[in-house]
């Protein structure tokens, strides 16, 4: 990885700025506080974003809403722009947006989705991705306090933090693993062990369900012998019910012959008073038609008489007519006339003269007209008495002729009486004839009956010899009933065991399989305790000594740069510094300032090359950055620094220092100035 260009807005102390990074040798130079570290921290997190304990307000320009950072990388030849924005929103500042292009193929995403591209990118193992930036850290960029911090830890810390840098932790959480793993194995172990402790008497109880299925089917055996028994009386005993149940049968035969029988003699008995009451009635009819005379000629005179007295309705109604149309016309006559009487009496001129009529004329004429109402009025009178004459006349007739008809209707009537008295004479005598006819059926059917009576007597006592067997069988029947129910319930019993027998059989073979899974956890337990975690152990030991060898031999190497022959430094099992002056071991603290910065240094440098070793693949082999490695050296320390610059041998070293004597030891000098709190690259 080469770095290429940066490009602030509104970050820290600067509010924009853009920054190109030659390959070589490059010093960051300016006062204390003038913008240097802020671009290391920028491209950290152009690289990773916000770390876990960093806030976003430490990158955000005091008063501003948002800011960005665009970082340009090449990667295997790969141009490769990364560009993040963090925005203010209340009082919390966060990443807002993120997204990384290469060669031109753009894409935006999550913060975690940017970071795992960038990881990939940088060929960093992925378990690095929900870490912190450890691994650049201590290959690319540390500040240096924080060196000087791990060199400070405890033995403990300081190791768990080489594990993690090396990437070599896993053998401890390997060894963490084992411990959990052995004692859930352990428990698993002793839980089936107590479960298979049962085996024994479940084996023991197999047997005796199998004895007592045994025992129960030789039960059934007997039983079903018995069974066997009964069902011959049984059947025996059925033939014998046949038997009498048809005879039983012919009973009750005999029994509906004898109802019909008796049916048939109440419908004779019946029919009989119904030819008596018939041939009462008959003769009583004939007794009370003889009592009328009757003669042919009253029928015809009664005619005669209704013809006269029709022919005199019709002669009255005749005459009736033109009396009435007479009065209707006289009253149309006196209407005119009292019409013309008003004209007349109004009129003074003639309408067709147009002369005055004088008024003797007019009292001559309305005179003329009284009299001719007075004769119509004389006229109607007549009429009208007329008029009621002959209604009477009408009415009478009327009456006469209806009378005339009644006794007509029921002198025809009496007529047809006297006629049908021969046929109820005759209706009698038949009657009689089926009445005797009747009487002879009676007696047939009484000695039918009889004789059906003395039958049904005989066969009564086969309904007594029925209900004794019946018992009997009954009786037979429920013995059956009892062993098969018997047998049924040896049967359930025997079923319920089988059921058991399998269940039991099914929790052996469970129980041996457990048993089989016991011997294999016991094997893999006893295989992990004695062999597996003593391989673990032995590997971790040797990977670790042999980075500790190679990290303490590069840690030396550095550090004899740096200071002169009478202190040396090498690292102990916990990768602690030992430093030795005379062969006599000193402590860290007893050091001075620019000791302590070249073994902070020193200590640097070789994790760098332990770990580009260690990780071949990583892409950030290229460049170093340090930030003021310098801090308490001496003049002649400061010389030895062109050394350490020409041993590095990176394509891009990044370094930030206010020493003035470190411009000749570098290829690129970019200076920064702060201008009314704002930082600025120099130009020229």
């Amino acid at each position: 990885m080469l770095l290429r260009k940066i490009k602030l807005k509104n970050i820290r102390s600067y509010k924009e700025a853009e920054i190109d990074f030659p390959e070589g040798s490059t010093l960051l130079m300016g006062d204390i506080g003038s913008g240097k570290t802020s671009i290391l921290l920028a491209i950290e997190f152009a690289l990773f974003g916000l770390q876990p304990n960093q806030r976003g307000n430490s990158l955000l320009r005091s008063g501003q809403e948002e800011a960005s950072v665009s970082l340009e990388l090449e990667i295997d030849e790969k141009k490769i722009i990364i560009e993040r924005i963090i925005t203010k929103s209340g009082k919390s500042v966060t990443q807002s947006s993120a997204s990384v292009k290469v060669d031109g193929d753009y894409y935006e995403g999550s913060v975690t989705e940017i970071k795992n591209r960038i990881l990939s990118l940088l060929s960093y193992p992925q378990e690095f991705a929900k870490k912190t930036n450890d691994l650049y850290k201590f290959t690319v960029y540390t500040p240096q306090e924080e060196m000087k911090q791990i060199i400070m830890e405890s033995n403990d810390t300081r190791l768990n933090t080489l594990r993690h840098i090396f990437g070599i932790d896993k053998y401890k959480r390997i060894e963490e693993n084992v411990d959990i793993l052995t004692t859930r194995l352990r428990q698993e172990i002793r839980m089936n062990e107590d479960k298979v402790g049962g085996v024994e008497l479940r084996k023991q109880s197999l047997n005796e369900k199998s004895t007592n299925i045994i025992t129960l089917n030789k039960q059934i055996t007997e039983i079903e012998n018995e069974i066997y028994k009964i069902q011959i009386q049984k059947t025996e005993k059925q033939k014998e019910m046949q038997e009498l149940t048809e005879k039983i049968n012919e009973k009750a035969n005999f029994e509906k012959e004898k109802a019909k029988t008796e049916v048939m003699l109440i419908n004779k008995n019946e029919l009989i008073l119904s030819y008596e009451k018939e041939i009462f009635l008959l003769k009583k009819q004939i007794t009370e038609i003889k009592k009328f005379s009757f003669k042919e000629s009253d029928i015809d005179d009664l005619k005669v008489k209704i013809r006269s007295n029709e022919l005199a309705l019709k002669s009255f109604e005749e005459a009736y007519i033109p009396l009435v149309s007479s009065m209707q016309t006289i009253e149309t006559r006196k209407r005119e006339l009292e019409n013309v009487k008003s004209k007349i009496s109004g009129l003074n001129k003639c309408p067709t003269c147009l002369q005055d009529v004088n008024e003797i004329y007019k009292k001559t004429i309305i005179n003329q007209k009284d009299q001719e109402l007075s004769m119509l009025e004389l006229q109607k009178s007549s009429n009208l008495k007329m008029k009621e004459e002959l209604m009477q006349k009408i009415d009478q007739t009327k009456k006469q002729i209806n009378a005339f008809k009644n006794a007509l209707s029921e002198t025809e009537i009496l007529r047809v009486k006297l006629q049908q008295t021969k046929e109820k004479e005759e209706r009698i005598e038949y009657i009689e004839r089926q009445k005797n006819s009747a009487i002879k059926d009676i007696e047939i059917l009484k000695r039918q009956t009889a004789e059906l009576e003395k039958v049904i007597t005989e066969y009564r006592r086969y309904s007594e010899v029925f209900d004794y067997k019946n018992k009997e069988l009954q009786k037979i029947i429920s013995g059956e009933n009892k062993f098969l129910i018997n047998r049924a319930e040896l049967k359930k019993e025997i079923q319920f065991l089988e059921m058991q027998i399998k269940d039991i059989e099914n929790e052996i073979k469970e129980l041996e399989k457990i048993a089989e899974k016991i011997s294999y956890l016991k094997e893999i337990e006893f295989w992990i305790n004695n062999k597996f975690i003593d391989l673990v152990l032995y590997t971790e030991r040797n990977v670790m000594l042999k980075l500790r060898e190679e990290f303490s031999d590069l840690f030396s190497n550095w550090f004899s740069i740096l200071v002169s022959d009478s202190i040396s430094v090498r690292l102990d099992e916990s990768f602690s510094p030992v430093i030795q002056q005379n062969d006599y071991e000193i402590d860290y603290n007893y050091l001075s300032g620019g000791e302590r910065t070249a073994i902070a240094l020193a200590y640097r440098l070789a994790l760098n090359q332990v770990i580009n070793s260690l990780l071949s693949k990583i892409k950030t082999k290229d460049i170093v950055i340090l930030d003021e490695p310098t801090d308490g050296f001496s003049d002649s320390q400061l010389d030895k620094m062109r050394d350490i610059f020409q041993q590095l041998k990176v394509r891009q070293l990044i370094l930030v220092s206010h020493e003035p004597k470190i411009e000749g030891f570098v290829d690129n000098i970019i200076r920064f100035k702060k201008v009314n709190g704002i930082s600025e690259i120099e130009k020229g």
